[in-house]
């Protein structure tokens, strides 16, 4: 089972259209709730008249921050954003009020009737200003974190280079861009519980915002996730839950909430735009002796996901090479910008576009070949990353490279404007260096089945397939004998957020472990000898020995607060991308011609879903490159906000990679975003090899492109 490439669960279904997305979902008596949202960026709220609003035909109920029962607000770090915002807004699309009518056109409607009077505050538009400036968004100030990851004597390793890089690179927003926006319904059940029915990526951290939100015990409140269109990070916040839960708390009515995609555009958290200043030392065999990286980032006015970003990118910094001498110091602020949040990465694919751009300007430098200069330098069993931690297992980055180096070796340009590029990776799987774990139970039913109860949010990644194959493999059952139960609090443990790359590593390996045990229960009750899962429950039933639990927390440590130095993550991930390119030099069109893409993913569980995250990822990767940018104001629909489509994604041949992680269930780790932070990378060096100018800043769109292109034209002109 394990290692086949079996169908996804649940494919039949979804290609006949038979799951049901929370938009879609029915109800009696269904009422619909919009949100009334900021238009100003910094404000103070001097007053509001809802009185219009609430006499407007098919309007039920009007509600404020004022109106809210419990704690008011609300955050996965930090608990500093306003459910609906009281004195002051900090963003624009900032919710102020809950509008709930009969009709979604009426409550829509009614919006224009709702009268605030705002007091403009001065708006902190980048973070280079929030660390000068007197206006604060918060009364702590605008610095919300400040990590270091130090090893070595960084000045010492300069010195004793030979030659010396330094560059700024930067990015920009990105939106998730899911297929289905944001979207729930919530209801009272027979018990009068809160039930909210979302597209989300983590259950139990839903429903304890709305028990702390309503003021009610979280035996009183219930989440489902429904069938979800996408999340890539963006569903990991709260979204749509915590207003569900208010319209319902106050009506006693069933209640739909669909974002449109502008308003999504708008209320989404975004990925983190990132200031990186890279310097790196390496002695003329191009081992590198020193990196130096200065990474200034901006988070919006809340905390969200900001401060692991901020961590995370510092203890990545150097890429998945071995770097005696190191400094990262990373900073994040707020801002009066987008709120920024979870997106696949957390921050990782702007750093390896900079240390993948920096480890071709050393080889060019030197006259190296890009390929040998990382040959020399990746990380292997023994190395040391730059926290300091010991890699001993699973340490496939070498594999990854000499994959593709066949590839490499033999590439020929097709004009003289095709280039190709190589972008590497390594990736730690699940949270930095806090526990970080995953439970479940297996359940014998009365009918004679298993049942896996698992938290676990499928989100289109292929996770319900993953598991239902770990338990398979693990019990030797029969698949018609199994039962998934999932997406559930009242039903599941708490497996922690879809996120991260921790499914597979972590909830698999939970799975796992329920799964041994019951193993050993069948085998004692002689399952494996003839004996029937019907007269087994039976006897487990007199023996209250139904439920099996599985546990696993991976071995990482805390990190020394000045040097950042331990094992943040059990096991990382690794992978090579190579990109072929093709550049038009009087256009500034860049097309993707063509990738290989070596992964390792410890074990592939199904080899087939691994292809189809490589696949996501490159086309992630080319938005990320080329094409996307979020900007406030104006990127606010489909209009003017550039994805790749069907039509830019180029041929992809991916080589899967197993040196097995000894923690992992049957030696897996993670892919889903190793599957995208190398592909950028490789595009922009395949950019310098086609036409000889050198991207700094992403997206790397064809206006960029052409006027790098012919600002380089102009300067060959003016050489003597």
């Amino acid at each position: 089972m394990v290692g086949s490439n079996r169908k996804r669960i649940d494919v039949i279904d979804k290609v006949l259209g038979k799951p049901v997305f929370a938009g879609d979902m029915k109800a009696d008596r269904l009422l619909f709730a919009v949100v009334y949202r900021s238009p100003r960026p910094h404000a103070w709220i001097k007053s509001i008249d809802v009185s219009e609003a609430l006499a407007q035909p098919g309007i039920v109920k009007v509600i404020t921050g004022e109106d809210i029962p419990g704690k008011k607000q609300f955050g996965v770090i930090k608990k500093d954003q306003p459910c609906l915002a009281e004195g002051r807004v900090r963003y624009v699309g900032e919710p102020i009020l809950l509008i709930v009518g009969e009709t979604e056109n009426a409550a829509r409607k009614a919006m224009s009737s709702v009268k605030i009077h705002f007091e403009d505050i001065e708006a902190i538009r980048d973070p280079f200003t929030a660390e000068k400036s007197g206006t604060l968004i918060h009364e702590d100030g605008n610095l919300l974190g400040h990590r270091k990851v130090i090893k070595g004597n960084v000045e010492r390793g300069f010195a004793e280079s030979d030659v010396i890089v330094e560059h700024t690179y930067s990015t920009t927003w990105l939106d998730h861009g899911f297929m289905e926006t944001e979207a729930g319904v919530g209801y009272l059940d027979d018990a009068g519980r809160i039930v909210v029915v979302s597209s989300t990526q983590n259950i139990h951290y839903k429903m304890k915002e709305i028990s702390r939100v309503l003021g009610i015990s979280e035996d009183m409140v219930r989440v489902i996730q429904s069938t979800t269109g996408g999340g890539f990070g963006g569903k990991l916040d709260v979204t749509v839950e915590l207003f569900l839960a208010l319209a319902v708390y106050y009506t006693k009515r069933p209640v739909m909430m669909r974002f449109t995609r502008e308003e999504s555009f708008v209320s989404n958290t975004k990925r983190h735009p990132l200031y990186i200043e890279y310097k790196t030392g390496a002695k003329k065999d191009g081992s590198i002796q020193a990196v130096k990286v200065t990474i200034i980032g901006d988070t919006g006015p809340y905390i969200s996901y900001g401060e692991t970003v901020c961590l995370r990118v510092a203890v990545h910094s150097t890429g998945p090479y071995e770097v005696p001498n190191v400094h990262a110091d990373s900073r994040m602020f707020y801002t009066n910008n987008p709120v920024c949040g979870a997106m696949r990465g957390f921050g990782v694919p702007q750093l390896a576009f900079a240390h993948e751009s920096q480890m071709d300007a050393v080889a060019r430098i030197l006259n190296m070949d890009p390929l040998d200069i990382r040959l020399k330098n990746g990380l292997r069993k023994g190395s040391s990353t730059a926290t300091s931690q010991i890699l001993h297992d699973s340490v496939g980055f070498i594999d990854t490279l000499k994959k593709i180096e066949p590839f490499w070796r033999e590439r020929k340009k097709s004009s003289h404007t095709s280039g190709f590029g190589i972008g590497c990776m390594f990736y730690g799987c699940g949270n930095t260096a806090i526990s970080n774990p995953a439970k479940c139970h297996l359940r014998l039913t009365d009918d004679g089945k298993i049942a896996l109860h698992s938290g676990v949010c499928e989100i289109g990644q292929g996770s319900d397939t993953i598991l239902w194959q770990i338990l398979l493999e693990t019990l030797k059952i029969d698949e018609k004998n199994v039962v998934l139960v999932r997406g559930d609090t009242d039903t599941s443990s708490d497996v922690g957020s879809t996120s991260a790359s921790r499914q597979t590593y972590i909830s698999g390996k939970a799975v796992y472990e329920a799964a041994r045990k019951l193993n050993r229960y069948l085998d004692e009750k002689g399952y494996y000898r003839g004996r029937s899962l019907g007269d087994i429950y039976e006897e487990a039933r007199t023996e209250n020995n139904v439920i099996f639990d599985g546990y696993f927390d991976p071995p990482t440590t805390q990190l020394d607060m000045e040097t950042s130095e331990g094992a943040p993550y059990a096991t990382y991930a690794f992978a090579t991308h190579m990109t072929e390119v093709e550049v038009d030099d009087k256009t500034g069109v860049c097309l993707v011609k063509r990738v290989h893409a070596a992964h390792d993913v410890g074990k592939a569980v199904n080899p087939r879903l691994v292809k189809g995250q490589v696949y996501g990822g490159v086309a992630m990767g080319i938005g990320l490159a080329l094409m996307e940018e979020f900007i406030p104001g104006k990127s606010e629909s489909l209009d003017n906000y550039y994805m790749p489509t069907s039509m830019d994604m180029p041929e992809i041949e991916v080589f899967i990679v197993e040196d097995e992680e000894p923690t992992g269930p049957f030696g897996a780790k993670g892919v889903g975003e190793p599957a995208l932070i190398p592909q950028a990378a490789s595009i922009i060096n395949g950019i310098q090899d086609a036409v000889g100018v050198k991207p700094s800043q992403l997206p790397c769109h064809i206006e960029r492109l052409k006027k790098l292109i012919e600002d380089k034209k102009s300067e060959r002109r003016q050489e003597p």
